[in-house]
């Protein structure tokens, strides 16, 4: 449970009955508010499976004046690799070189990748699924949550794509040392019994053993309009929320929201200023944003379709994004701040020398350069103009002899990148910064939007339930018109509550 005094979190309550005060509290629930978990027409209350639900936190949360609903999500069985003839299904090995997550990342800290394996469904599989589809909670009516579109369930596939005799299906193993396999691909909630034959009806697994038996899981979240760009609720005072109790699915955005909402009870703990993502800074910016001002109907993943900045938001700069913001928050250690300063010192001189070193029509590999270019070179260039081509790289040029390469393959790839998009960088840079005019436009929370004339009532109604924080969000809620966006701008003006940044 939690305690709260005037609107306030003041702490938690333990299942032992042991109160704990906190000036801030966060709330990572994953699938556990009222889980309700299925396998079949069979229902228990979990987590997840082995796990209680957090039956009593719901009830307190919902005594509150939180939007509540319910959301599901599903999980495949686990199989014995041991019983699967992985001999005869094609093998999907790991990229090469591995990719890391991290520049500090060093290639002999990681263990050897083991492969996963390719196997699919047949058309004895949809046939046990379709005659046995009634069996399916969902289907039968039970489960009522909405689930994830981007990850049907093995029942919904064989429906929505019934045209499809197959699937396939990515036997993953579940760590370097277990025996167990993740089939990706048939989350299921149907009866074990019918798990056991479809799983027995796949390529290599006609002799498969289940560890553990699939299932799907219900469970509550709340509508994150209610929460500010801090991930704070905008109802209860620092009080935070982070994951699946958001709405959103996935890894990756729940370990994002739970980095940012983190930080910030942990800032406010200490009486610091918060810290909040633009959509131009980071697809966690573009994540958070969406679900404070659209909200979500159904479990939410990030997509890079979803950032409209994204020739910007790239894998390769990411610490060029964050590190120095997350080196003012106390999160970068002085190892990590040397390599990231070494790093964009190396990618700056690197940039100049480009820039210093001139290529010319009579130099005497200029035949081997002009064999790739598709008009010849025909005055003098700098190598970075003509990294500019489209059709030369970085190294096409290494290779030739027209420079030595850098010995850092991950600052010159980021080179390469920053010369070949220059343009269209520095024409989204000019639209983030258009945007950012209006991002710093703040709408007060007093503001009634009811005295506003001019507006009509369903953008007032709109407006009321989102609750925007600026007038950037407000453009971005559905039904909210440029036209009422100026009125807002106007209504603003008028009473001198213009938040401009200089």
């Amino acid at each position: 449970d939690l305690t709260i005094e005037h609107d306030r979190v003041t702490g938690v309550v333990l299942a032992m009955g042991l109160e704990l005060t906190a000036k801030t509290v966060v709330i990572t629930a994953g699938t556990f508010l009222a889980g309700q978990i299925h396998i079949g027409m069979n229902q228990q209350s979990g987590g997840r499976a082995g796990d209680p639900a957090s039956n009593e936190l719901s009830k307190s949360l919902r005594d509150l004046p939180f939007r509540i609903a319910r959301l599901k999500t599903g999980t495949p069985p686990r199989i014995d690799r041991r019983s699967v003839d992985l001999d005869s299904l094609p093998e999907q090995p790991g990229d090469f070189p591995t990719p890391y997550l991290s520049m500090m990342s060093q290639g002999t800290e990681h263990p050897t990748q083991i492969p996963c394996y390719l196997s699919r469904t047949t058309e004895k599989t949809r046939d046990i699924i379709l005659q046995n589809l009634y069996l399916s909670p969902m289907y039968a009516g039970v489960i009522e949550g909405v689930g994830p579109r981007y990850c049907p369930s093995i029942e919904d596939k064989m429906v929505r794509f019934s045209d499809k005799p197959t699937h396939q299906v990515f036997l993953e193993p579940e760590g370097l040392t277990s025996v167990e396999l993740y089939p990706n691909g048939v989350s299921t909630s149907l009866p074990y019994e019918i798990q056991f034959d479809i799983i027995r009806s796949m390529d290599g697994c006609s002799q498969a053993v289940i560890t553990r038996p699939g299932y799907a899981i219900e469970y509550d979240y709340f509508d994150p309009r209610d929460l500010q760009a801090t991930l704070e609720s905008k109802l209860i005072e620092n009080l935070y929320f982070a994951g699946q109790i958001n709405g959103t699915t996935g890894y990756e955005e729940a370990g994002a929201q739970g980095l940012l909402a983190g930080a910030n009870a942990g800032l406010r703990a200490q009486g610091k200023d918060s810290w909040t993502v633009g959509r131009d800074e980071g697809y966690l910016g573009v994540m958070v944003d969406d679900l404070i001002t659209l909200g979500t109907q159904e479990p939410y993943r990030m997509f890079t379709s979803r950032a409209e900045y994204r020739l910007a938001l790239r894998e390769d700069n990411a610490d060029t994004r964050f590190t120095e913001k997350a080196r003012s928050l106390g999160l970068v250690s002085d190892q990590r701040w040397k390599h990231f300063n070494d790093r964009q010192e190396q990618i700056t001189q690197e940039m100049h020398r480009l820039k210093s070193t001139w290529i010319r029509p009579s130099d005497p590999t200029i035949g081997q350069l002009n064999s790739i270019l598709t008009s010849p070179l025909s005055k003098e260039t700098s190598v970075h103009d003509l990294l500019k081509r489209p059709e030369i790289h970085y190294y096409d040029l290494v290779e030739r002899g027209e420079f030595l390469g850098h010995k850092d393959p991950s600052v010159s790839s980021q080179v390469e990148i920053l010369v070949k998009y220059s343009g269209y960088i520095d024409r989204q840079t000019d639209e983030i910064k258009k945007l950012k005019k209006n991002e710093q436009v703040k709408l007060p929370t007093t503001i009634d939007y009811q005295s506003i004339v001019g507006l009509s009532n369903e953008v007032r109604q709109k407006l009321i339930d989102h609750r925007p924080e600026t007038l950037a969000q407000a453009s971005r809620i559905s039904g909210v018109t440029p036209a009422a966006v100026s009125l807002l701008l106007v209504h603003l003006k008028k009473l001198d509550l213009m938040n401009l940044a200089s």
